[in-house]
């Protein structure tokens, strides 16, 4: 898909309803649904984040970035995630927790970045946090500097392979709170996307696919 292309679409993308928990369900594991249930019987008080799905352009092709977090004790260790993190006492908004972030993980300054839309902000339970999508992007091509504590390394996916239905399969992995789950995912760059950044993804998609007016897959 040409950058071009993407950017004829903004405007439909500002004035479109969001999809909503709805298109997220299309990346979630039953096993994740069950959880959700049983946490918001508890109600806790989730700490808030943002994350960014930040689209620019490579030789007029659009692509977003995705990072893969450094091998940790922490809930999400080595998973495939967007820039982004938890929010600040001096954040005005989760917007700009999502820019701060992505400046500070793989080094976009917040001139260069933005926002066309705020995703439908979704809970992850296993490091009880509420996380806003944001969708933002760059008019010029990019120079990443991923944050070393944190980040192992930068990936850049062309914004067509997330629009490929053939991207789309299930994958058995375990992780620090569960055994042996069979997950939705996406294959992007020989990279398995699941979990929230997957969900968030099914909702972007969705906004995408309705703005170029393709069909929903």
């Amino acid at each position: 898909m040409s950058f071009n292309a993407f950017k004829d679409s903004v405007s439909k993308i500002k004035k479109m309803p969001l999809p909503g928990f709805e298109a997220q369900l299309k990346m979630a594991a039953v096993e994740r649904l069950e959880e959700l249930q049983r946490v918001s019987l508890l109600k806790k008080t989730p700490r808030k984040a943002a994350v960014m799905m930040l689209i620019y352009p490579v030789n007029d092709v659009a692509h977003f970035v995705l990072i893969e977090r450094m091998v940790s004790k922490g809930a999400h260790s080595g998973q495939i995630a967007f820039p982004g993190g938890r929010q600040e006492e001096e954040d005005q908004d989760d917007a700009v927790t999502a820019i701060r972030e992505t400046h500070e993980e793989v080094g976009i300054i917040p001139d260069h970045q933005e926002i066309i839309a705020a995703g439908t902000p979704i809970y992850i339970p296993p490091s009880n946090y509420m996380v806003s999508p944001f969708l933002a992007f760059a008019k010029a091509e990019l120079q990443f500097t991923p944050q070393p504590s944190e980040v192992k390394s930068i990936i850049e996916v062309p914004l067509h392979e997330l629009i490929d239905p053939n991207n789309v399969s299930k994958h058995t992995l375990s992780t620090s709170y569960a055994t042996n789950i069979t997950v939705p995912c996406y294959n992007l760059q020989d990279h398995v996307v699941w979990g929230a950044t997957a969900m968030m993804l099914a909702e972007f998609k969705t906004m995408l696919q309705k703005s170029l007016s393709l069909k929903d897959v």
